[in-house]
């Protein structure tokens, strides 16, 4: 039997409890203690990858018409392109994400290529979010930038995001890293445009945020 994610924490978190009420009737304290840990593994496992507004510092966006049906054609072109770009230090994977902790349980999810850099600490916390999804008849094509830094320094940083100790050459291949990803989007993009017989030329390829990349 195959199980997704959510249906194996249930069942590790049922598991937990179970463990933990036996340890307590029975006066085990290791048993409880077990049932216990296994228990807020399970809890956490329940916990969805998110997106949310919050951690957005930029984003692009465009409607392409009558393009319903073609998300996954967007995702693997993006994905190809990116690849082929041969970019340094970068990990891409598709993900499903939810706005929230309460939607995400309830499997309210979206599916995104996330594209993440590697080996700089500093730039880690920097994420672009690449999605895809039929609107009507259309399909909405979008990216997002986010910032995330961490419980304890989030706070911080949305109110001096412009102090962020960056260096010349972070700030570099920060600008190159999401640049890449925006440019390998929008010829996927032109290239579905293309097949579906439209003019990219009228895309706006302006991203709306702190980098303003086009």
């Amino acid at each position: 039997m195959s199980w997704d994610r959510k249906t194996f924490s249930i069942a590790l978190s049922v598991f937990g409890f179970v463990l933990f009420i036996v340890g307590l009737s029975s006066t085990s304290l290791p048993l409880s203690l077990i049932g216990l840990i296994i228990l807020l593994i399970g809890l956490a496992l329940l916990v969805p990858a998110m997106l949310t507004k919050e951690e957005v510092i930029d984003n692009w966006s465009v409607l392409i018409e009558d393009g319903q049906g073609r998300a996954e054609k967007i995702f693997q072109d993006a994905e190809g392109f990116i690849k082929g770009s041969k970019a340094p230090g970068l990990v891409i994977e598709r993900q499903k994400l939810a706005p929230g902790v309460l939607k995400g349980i309830l499997g309210v999810r979206r599916d995104f290529l996330v594209v993440a850099p590697l080996n700089n600490p500093r730039l880690e916390p920097f994420k672009v979010y690449i999605n895809a999804r039929d609107y009507g008849n259309n399909l909405d094509v979008s990216w997002y930038l986010t910032y995330k830094p961490g419980a304890f320094r989030f706070r911080v940083f949305r109110r001096a995001f412009s102090v962020e100790k960056l260096d010349l050459f972070d700030q570099q291949d920060l600008r190159a890293y999401i640049t890449n990803a925006h440019h390998c989007l929008l010829k996927a993009v032109e290239k579905l445009m293309a097949e579906l017989g439209q003019d990219p030329a009228k895309v706006d390829r302006k991203s709306r945020g702190f980098l303003g990349i086009s």
